[in-house]
């Protein structure tokens, strides 16, 4: 617990934010960032039908029409509303990156809309768009090295909100004190609980980051007209030290902008415990030549944070998905997808298909189970066995070391650009594919709404032909 004369947590943050400088993105990290950036873009314009977002644009018409931010996909409104519109997109199919630490993980991309609306309103350049970005990314992943949020019964969208308030906040052009207030207004009410990964798995799930964003972009313009927040929203009674009940050792003098190398991307449609699971199961099937009417059982041994959350654990039965949200977070439909569809991409993620009979009976034949050595060696390994036994008798086995787009394995950026136009293509011709890939390529050297101009061009429904064929 910091003495009365000490400099409070939320201050440290704000003054690691004001004081983060350009000169801090090395070539290395800049471009990795590019890399996810276009990464976040392939995941927002993928989910572009999904039937939230046509709900959404009738709430923003219903409640406030127009404004100073693009929509992707087109369309214009308030920054706050754009922030929940682009963050929900980039979420949505589940494609999304990540980081992990021993006590939990995040979704550093769950930034990226709430920045992406903060820079264009604040009318800044690409430059202030991607360190703005990095703060963002520094402080939500430095936050989430130390505290086991999620362990603790938090959702890891608590972190969420102090990392966007301080990126808006930065591009908003506000002073350390100021930054400091719009931070502890984004959090104080943003206590996100892990139950919403739970059985029955919500649509809120998805949205959550979304509105957390929406509302750490209102903050920082609140905080820029002179409201304040608390300031003991760490150290005070009853602040998070006393909720975690842990300090939390973060060197918020280290300013250092380094942390996207430890960033881990995904190529399956799938929580990210599930990319090795579905490398696995797929490179079984292909190798052998398996049909899905083949098989008899199939066994999968993962560390316990992957049985807990996605194979049947901590988080509630896996045996019945009928949604969406369901359907990327458990690892028996997702196995059964792969097997039958031999590819874990948006399409399997359609209600229609969650609740086909084929996906259902084919789950109903799959066992979860932890295994102690994978558990040993998480997160640093995100590692999987696959045992499936034939209906004739035929047994096949596969242990999988990592996966690409791991730490051991990273997702170059040529990579990137597939996995980005085989999920754009249906609603971006090559043209415009190419102009979105360039700007991001460039974004450093030009202002942030040459990049929002393109984006607005993005037909929201698929008009072109999905001839791609992945990169699974």
């Amino acid at each position: 617990m910091k003495n009365a004369t000490s400099v409070s947590t939320v201050s440290e943050i704000a003054g690691f934010a004001d004081r983060a400088v350009s000169g801090s993105l090395k070539p290395d990290a800049r471009k990795l960032y590019k890399r996810n950036i276009l990464d976040s873009l392939g995941c927002a314009i993928s989910a572009l039908p999904g039937a939230p977002f046509a709900a959404l644009r009738e709430q923003f018409a219903e409640y406030r029409s127009g404004g100073s931010c693009t929509l992707i996909g087109g369309g214009k409104t308030a920054p706050d509303q754009a922030a929940l519109y682009n963050s929900g997109l980039v979420r949505y199919v589940d494609l999304l990156d990540s980081y992990m630490s021993p006590g939990g993980l995040c979704h550093p991309s769950d930034n990226f809309g709430a920045i992406l609306a903060a820079a264009e309103h604040a009318k800044a350049s690409g430059e202030d768009f991607m360190l703005a970005l990095a703060v963002a990314y520094e402080i939500q992943c430095r936050f989430t090295a130390v505290v086991p949020v999620m362990a603790k019964g938090f959702n890891h969208a608590i972190q969420l909100a102090i990392s966007a308030a301080a990126g808006a906040g930065k591009l908003f052009g506000l002073n350390a004190e100021q930054i400091a207030h719009a931070i502890s207004i984004a959090t104080v009410d943003n206590i996100s609980l892990t139950c919403v990964h739970v059985e029955p798995v919500s649509q809120w799930k998805g949205f959550s980051p979304g509105m957390t964003g929406m509302r750490a972009v209102y903050s920082a313009s609140l905080a820029k007209r002179g409201f304040t927040g608390p300031s003991g929203l760490f150290e005070g009674p009853n602040g998070l030290l006393r909720m975690f009940d842990q300090k939390i050792d973060v060197d918020w003098s280290d300013d250092s902008l380094e942390i996207i190398k430890l960033t881990i991307m995904k190529k399956f449609c799938s929580l990210i415990h599930g990319q090795p699971v579905l490398e696995a199961v797929l490179k079984l099937k292909r190798d052998n030549k398996l049909a899905a009417g083949d098989i008899e059982t199939v066994r999968c041994d993962i560390f316990q944070s992957g049985f807990d959350i996605a194979g049947g654990g901590a988080f509630g039965s896996k045996d019945r998905p009928q949604t969406k949200e369901q359907a990327d977070y458990n690892l028996k439909y997702l196995i059964a997808a792969a097997l039958l569809d031999d590819e874990v991409g948006p399409a399997q993620l359609e209600q229609a298909r969650v609740q086909a009979d084929d996906a259902q009976a084919l789950l109903s034949k799959v066992t979860i189970a932890p295994d102690d050595a994978f558990t040993a060696r998480y997160p640093h390994e995100l590692n999987t066995r696959i045992a499936i036994k034939a209906k004739d008798g035929r047994t096949f086995d596969r242990e999988q070391l990592g996966y690409e787009g791991g730490l051991g394995n990273p997702m170059s950026w040529e990579r990137t650009v597939e996995k980005f136009n085989w999920l754009s293509e249906p609603f971006a011709d090559e043209a415009l594919r190419n102009s979105i890939i360039k700007a991001v390529e460039k974004i450093d050297e030009r202002p942030i709404s040459d990049l929002m101009d393109i984006l607005g061009k993005v037909n929201p429904k698929a008009v072109h032909p999905a001839l791609h064929p992945g990169i699974q």
